[in-house]
């Protein structure tokens, strides 16, 4: 029995046991030419969203996004305890991914006060940017830096998720699952090099309402207005909140898990 995803180092491993049943799970709603490949090796071929469909010649078994159990044990009131989170403003993650994403941390810096005056913060900017956001906090002045909860790399993610109003970031796979979890409405910013399967992630999420694209160029111009626009259509943030909470599966991994025992046992 295999169970195979990601891009060309899973080739090989699907080559060689061509003979055993198999599971293709697709995370991104457009696959990768590798994934488009393996695919007539495998017996099931699981996506996020049945989106998918289109870019396959089998049949797909929509399961949704698998998610650590952990995410869900998550709330807003023990989020901001474990986070400090007590301004009582509306709360703004920004995230760019576990290396982060440099054009998303200087457009945030370049307009940090600005910010800090209508959001607390909580901006996870990965290792390589991280001597720089440190600096900037540390040049605030003390009520601006109370709010403003800087990090390189966050463990519990889900507490950041679930503390957030509003997110900002890239449009990997993850945002697919995570986001939907906690009905939190996003500003994604496809990664501009690279394949387009964040573009179609992003497009995805933007067509059923419950998120914003900016392309990476524009950031510096239109970021600081849309989070105002935003900011000031409490309805708009409300159905973004709704639309993007429609979209969740919490049982996505239960499902994989079924398929591989079900094909185990046949």
């Amino acid at each position: 029995m295999l169970f195979f995803t990601g891009g060309f180092v899973a080739v090989p491993m699907a080559l060689a046991g061509i003979r055993y049943s198999s599971m293709l799970y697709v995370p991104d709603i457009e696959p990768g030419l590798a994934l488009k490949s393996l695919s007539r090796f495998a017996d099931v071929i699981a996506v996020t969203t049945n989106q998918s469909q289109k870019f396959f010649k089998k049949k797909v078994f929509e399961t949704g996004y698998p998610l650590r159990a952990d995410l869900a044990l998550w709330d807003r009131s023990t989020a901001h305890r474990h986070l400090s989170i007590s301004s009582g403003l509306p709360v703004l993650l920004i995230f760019g991914g576990s290396k982060g994403a440099r054009s998303i941390n200087t457009t945030v810096l370049s307009s940090l006060r600005e910010l800090l005056a209508r959001f607390e913060i909580i901006h996870l900017s990965g290792e390589l940017d991280w001597p720089l956001v440190k600096h900037n906090r540390e040049q605030l002045p003390m009520e601006l830096a109370a709010r403003y909860h800087a990090l390189p790399y966050l463990h519990d993610m889900g507490s950041a998720l679930a503390a957030a109003d509003l997110v900002i970031s890239r449009a990997g796979a993850s945002a697919l699952g995570e986001y939907p979890l906690f009905g939190l409405p996003a500003v994604l910013v496809p990664y501009p090099h690279a394949w387009r399967y964040q573009k179609v992630n992003a497009d995805y999420l933007t067509r059923r309402g419950a998120a914003i694209i900016l392309e990476d160029q524009a950031l510096k111009v239109e970021l600081f207005d849309t989070l105002n626009v935003l900011l000031e259509n409490p309805n708009k943030l409300k159905a973004m909140r709704a639309a993007m909470f429609e979209l969740s599966h919490p049982r996505a991994a239960e499902k994989i898990a079924s398929k591989l025992i079900e094909l185990a046992g046949a």
